[in-house]
């Protein structure tokens, strides 16, 4: 009966799409095991899921799909989960004293929801104030890219891609917006292909209704080259 109860209790929380930490949720031992060595594992399991489905793994198309699964878990859509990954984001001194909010707006997202593993897709806008340092426009993109591939919930990606460039920039003053499609939603139990969802995080300054608005205004800008 507990064990059913705790089957019961993941799966609405599945359905609801709550998030436990802002913090990806790590064993100690996450990086005990080399990729490698991680790839070998995932290859059996994921053939012996495909083989308990009634897959014929012995047919050409399928027989490689294991271990090329395993190696795109582990290199490329969870690969945010590697700390070795995570991007060198330099800053420079604001020697052009540029005193206003700076916005990169419409950074592609791909992640991976927690709940049932299947793809986030949207748009992620981003802006910061600085106070004396700037950074590389694309290491902002290469921050939220970091970040997003792990397994995700939308509202600590957005938590976790601030608080990143608050520590790198050593400023409150970041926001981040992202609109995203969930296939969780869009493909599978509500099956509703329309709707998006839309998260943010507004730190120091972007917690003032005009700072906050003039960000919003921003990001509705249709850029077009």
């Amino acid at each position: 009966m507990k064990i059913k109860n705790n089957i019961e209790e993941f799966d609405s929380l599945g359905d609801d799409h709550i998030g436990t930490s802002s913090d990806t949720p790590l064993r100690s031992d996450a990086f005990k095991l080399t990729n490698e060595e991680k790839i070998d594992i995932i290859k059996d399991d994921v053939r012996h899921i495909m083989e308990t489905l009634g897959l014929d793994l012995t047919d050409d198309s399928l027989n490689g799909t294991p271990n090329r699964v395993a190696k795109m878990f582990v290199k490329e859509i969870f690969g945010g989960l590697d700390p070795k990954k995570k991007p060198s984001a330099s800053t420079f001194d604001n020697k052009y004293k540029y005193g206003e909010m700076l916005v990169e707006k419409n950074i592609t997202v791909y992640s991976t929801c927690e709940h049932h593993l299947l793809p986030i897709v949207g748009k992620a806008h981003i802006a910061y104030i600085s106070s004396g340092s700037v950074v590389g426009l694309s290491k902002m993109n290469r921050i939220v890219d970091y970040y997003a591939k792990r397994p995700q919930v939308q509202e600590r990606l957005t938590i976790q891609i601030v608080k990143e460039l608050q520590e790198v920039l050593k400023t409150q003053d970041v926001a981040c917006v992202i609109d995203a499609k969930h296939l969780c939603v869009n493909s599978r139990g509500i099956r509703d292909v329309d709707s998006s969802t839309v998260t943010s995080e507004f730190g120091g300054k972007f917690k003032e209704e005009t700072t906050r608005r003039e960000f919003l205004d921003y990001i509705k800008l249709d850029t077009k080259f």
